[in-house]
């Protein structure tokens, strides 16, 4: 069950894949989206510009067909009419279909934004494969879409049938009415038709919308295991990523190990921790601490501390201290500078008697280390008032 719920495709599409999609020319759009904004657009801007249309239709037809004498023996003159009268016609026009080229270009944006991409230009021979094809008829979306052309035919026809039957005694009266007062009237009721018959295409408009995006996005779903692979794709393998991890690791556990021979000293627990200490007087503020480690880690840094003759002091509390408020590279805590100090002034006091004899120095004893700052003590702490509460 998990592996065929794995193959379904119940997942929505992740960015990348919408992403993918839309670089490939992907993108939810709907024709009668399109094809309503056009229609209402060119509809008012015949409406709005219709006086200075009309005037100018009439001009250039009574120019069209009158013209000189001298015109019918000369062609270049006829042509140059016949030019003129053209250019004046595109003038009239070339409002509206300045207007029809913005709607055209600004109705994407109500669906799917705008998108230029080339890929949907490249040849792909799969389209032309006769068995897709025939695929793509008997589908779930041209059933769809072969509805949606009968529900519109029908809506658009119910629409229309009804218009003209509720002006056919204003039609019918055009027939008595003066010329100006019939082109006026007809032009009004042409006007009050197509805005009804196009607001019939608006309700077709107010379902393929949402539908063409929910198409798209159930188009996009994607199974677990596509999901798995992408995030595998771009996060990277987690097997991977952990062996590199470890890898990174070994690395700075190396670099860590290769700092203990250049330690002044390195403090133990003594079996549990190690934490291994620098400090140059004049360059460094205060002590670092150069390594720290625990368990096989501490035994190998006291390793290479015997073996390069770095000192070790056993103070099992400010080991602790060390390793659990220091990080590696770091300064010391400023709390455990008195105890540092301490340990540092015997380790620098054994450095001359091996170099020059003399008494040799005392073991710190009891060092200053504030009870807060040892894990082992707070964890003590913790546990007398958990009980003292109960």
């Amino acid at each position: 069950m998990s592996e065929d719920s794995d193959l379904e495709k119940t997942e929505s599409a992740t960015p990348q894949r919408l992403e993918k999609a839309r670089e490939d020319g992907n993108v939810p759009r709907s024709r009668e989206l399109a094809t309503f904004t056009i229609l209402i657009a060119a509809g008012s801007g015949i409406w709005f510009s219709g006086d200075k249309l009309i005037r100018q239709l009439e001009s250039t037809l009574v120019s069209g067909l009158s013209f000189e004498r001298s015109q019918a023996f000369d062609m270049s003159a006829l042509f140059a009419h016949l030019g003129a009268s053209l250019g004046d016609l595109l003038l009239v026009f070339a409002p509206i279909a300045l207007l029809l080229i913005i709607v055209a270009l600004l109705t994407p944006a109500i669906i799917g934004g705008w998108l230029f991409s080339t890929k949907s230009l490249q040849p792909n021979f799969g389209r032309m494969n006769p068995i897709k094809g025939l695929g793509n008829l008997v589908s779930s979306n041209a059933a769809v879409e072969f509805g949606k052309a009968i529900a519109k035919t029908i809506l658009v026809g119910v629409v229309a049938s009804l218009v003209i039957w509720q002006q056919k005694d204003a039609v019918l009266a055009l027939s008595v009415e003066s010329l100006h007062e019939g082109s006026a009237h007809l032009g009004s009721l042409l006007w009050i038709s197509f805005i009804t018959i196009t607001g019939a295409l608006g309700v077709i408009v107010l379902i393929d919308a949402p539908y063409q995006v929910l198409h798209h996005a159930n188009k996009l779903k994607m199974t677990r295991q596509e999901v798995r692979q992408e995030a595998k794709e771009s996060d990277g393998d987690p097997q991977i990523k952990a062996k590199i991890r470890a890898q990174q690791r070994e690395m700075a556990r190396r670099r860590m190990m290769s700092e203990v021979p250049t330690a002044d000293v390195v403090v133990t627990n003594p079996t549990h921790y190690a934490v291994a200490l620098k400090y140059s007087d004049g360059a460094m503020r205060a002590p670092k601490v150069v390594a720290k480690g625990a368990d096989e880690v501490a035994a190998k840094i006291r390793e290479l501390a015997g073996a390069n003759n770095v000192p070790l002091l056993e103070a099992a509390p400010l080991a602790r201290a060390l390793y659990r408020h220091a990080e590696l590279g770091d300064e010391i805590p400023e709390a455990l500078y008195t105890a540092v100090a301490e340990v540092l002034a015997y380790v620098f006091q054994l450095r001359a008697y091996r170099e020059h004899g003399g008494v040799r120095p005392d073991i710190p004893g009891e060092l200053d280390v504030p009870p807060q700052l040892d894990p082992l003590n707070a964890a003590a702490q913790a546990t007398n008032n958990t009980g003292a509460m109960q």
